[in-house]
Formats: C-alpha cells, structure tokens, sequence
C-alpha cells in the first residue's frame, strides 16, 4: 500500500497517478461527489481515467448529464462500459424485468451483470481505484477509510473525499459550477437505475430512496470493502 504525503485530495491523486502512472481510473456514477471529484480532476489536470457504468435502465436526467459533463471537461475522456448483451438477454428473458422486486437474490443478479461485470472490465490494467465514497453518505460507509485494499477486486482503493461534509460537498459545487443531476432539486440525493430509485420524503435517510421496496443494506455489490 502506498504511503500518501497529504490529506489533499489534489496532492495526494497526484502522488498516486506519479506511483502508479495510466493505472488509476475513477468510476463515476455522476452523484455529487463524483461531479465534484471529476471537477477537481480536470481543474487540476490529473492524469485520472474517467470511466461510468451505464445499466441501460439510468434516468433520461442522467444521461443529459453525462453529455452536459463531457461537454464542460473537454480535457477527460469519460467513457461508458455496459453490460454484456448475452448475459443480459439471458436473464431478462428467464426472470423477467420485473424480477427484481420479488427477489433479493434476482435484483443483486440484475446489479451484478449490469454493474459489477462491467466495472471489472472498466478496472482492467489499473492498479489504482479511485471512488467518490463519503462516510457521511451511510451508515455502511460511516467507518471508511481513505486508502484501503478492495476485497473484491483487489485493487488500492482511494476515497479522496471520504471525509467531507455535507456542508463542503454543496459549496464546492456551488462555487465551481458542477454541473449536477437536475433530479437532485426534486428530492433524489442519491440516483441509480431509475426502476430502483425514488425521492425520498422529508426526514428520510438520503439513501432510502435506493432499493426502496427492500429491507436490505441498500447497496449493490460494488463496495463491499
């Protein structure tokens, strides 16, 4: 594991691209903390490579961001990575599209070939996984760590914003400009596949809205640590 010089996200990203140079890719899912993530990145050049998921089930708000954020950083190259076809057609014409709300074990199937598949392929060759990752998002994330080594894919794993507040996120991206997800301002604050996410209501956790219809540790599979 590497030895970090600073808690600065921007430093310590640089001293990661120098110790590992082409081998670090951040996984965006165009949240807040992604676009502020992203933000930084192209602000201050870093040789970071940008890749995102598409499940083909994102919101049309999601995909309009995608474009309106390629077109604000033409200094990255943020490419998409989907699922595969065969295993896709596969399970869709055996459990259908509405198996996900009958089963745990057929939604976190449906995560793993449109998610977790394609970010084993997104992280090929790299030797550094950065993520977007705040303790504060939940309970699961609440002991986090900065630098860690990936259970799953055995990756160094870097959470240059594990410990901003929520305070911190909103004023970079107020400050800067980030271009953000329209369907924060109607009450989603966290977005994934539009069938599994819903606003949440006043006084609600900010991840209540994902999985809504499950009494599960709301998440996919992609952090498991």
């Amino acid at each position: 594991m590497p030895h970090l010089v600073s808690t600065d996200a921007v430093t310590a990203l640089r001293q990661l691209c120098e110790q590992y140079p082409e081998q670090v890719v951040f996984t965006t899912s165009l949240g807040l903390e992604d676009q502020a993530l992203t933000d930084l990145i192209a602000q201050h050049d870093l040789p970071v490579r940008l890749v995102t998921l598409d499940t083909g089930r994102l919101f049309p708000e999601t995909y309009d961001l995608i474009d309106r954020t390629r077109s604000k950083y033409r200094n990255l190259d943020l490419v998409s990575f989907f699922p595969d076809t065969a295993s896709l057609e596969e399970f869709v014409n055996e459990q259908g599209m509405s198996s996900i709300f009958r089963s745990i074990d057929a939604r976190k199937t449906c995560c793993r070939i449109r998610k977790i598949d394609p970010l084993k392929r997104a992280l090929e060759g790299a030797a550094v996984w950065v993520t977007g990752l705040r303790a504060a998002q939940s309970d699961n994330r609440a002991s986090l760590p900065r630098l860690e080594r990936d259970g799953m894919t055995g990756l160094i794993k870097f959470n240059p914003i594990v410990d901003w507040t929520d305070a911190e996120l909103d004023t970079y991206i107020n400050s800067h400009g980030v271009p953000t997800n329209s369907l924060h301002r109607k009450g989603f604050p966290s977005i994934g596949c539009a069938p599994c996410t819903r606003a949440v209501l006043e006084g609600e956790h900010p991840r209540a809205g994902r999985w809504w219809w499950e009494q599960s540790s709301k998440e996919c599979g992609l952090h498991k640590g």
